[in-house]
């Protein structure tokens, strides 16, 4: 069941947020690139943002690429989309990119500095082509400016594109 088939009045599913490898040392790994904020307080302030728009957010990371993708299985049917910032695994992993098929949900990716403009390496991403939206470089901003997103997708209050 997905937000946009549940019954009127009913409860949405909640987001599932998802983050990968080395995204627990946000706070502390390379300030100059991304930041100050810890991975709490992303979670913290992406919770709130869900919460204020009628959905409850379910949040997990790990360093182990099939923790990331058991998670990902176990979502089909219990949520109403991901939001994922995969770190390092957005530009090597077909796996990732093959699992997120799976729950048949929609998918905004997030990174927090402007992959883009980083080495060559970033520029290629398997989650995008898949995903309804991708945010990079606007800090952890873009954290909740994915829920926000999100939130308006699942409500059918915002772009389909």
């Amino acid at each position: 069941m997905t937000a946009d088939s549940a019954a009127p009045g009913a409860e949405p599913l909640p987001i599932l947020l998802l983050n990968g490898p080395n995204l627990n040392t946000l706070g502390v790994r390379q300030p100059h690139v991304y930041g100050s904020t810890t991975l709490t307080q992303i979670v913290e302030s992406a919770e709130r943002r869900a919460a204020e728009r009628g959905f409850g957010l379910r949040s997990a990371q790990t360093n182990h690429e099939g923790q990331l993708i058991d998670w990902i299985h176990e979502a089909r049917g219990q949520v109403s989309g991901i939001i994922i910032n995969p770190g390092g695994w957005t530009h090597t992993s077909v796996a990732l990119a093959d699992a997120l098929l799976v729950p048949e949900v929609p998918i905004v990716e997030v990174h927090i500095s402007n992959v883009a403009k980083r080495e060559s390496f970033r520029h290629h991403s398997y989650v995008s082509p898949i995903a309804v939206g991708t945010i990079t470089g606007l800090g952890v901003a873009g954290y909740d400016y994915a829920v926000q997103f999100l939130t308006e997708h699942l409500s059918g209050q915002g772009s389909r594109a």
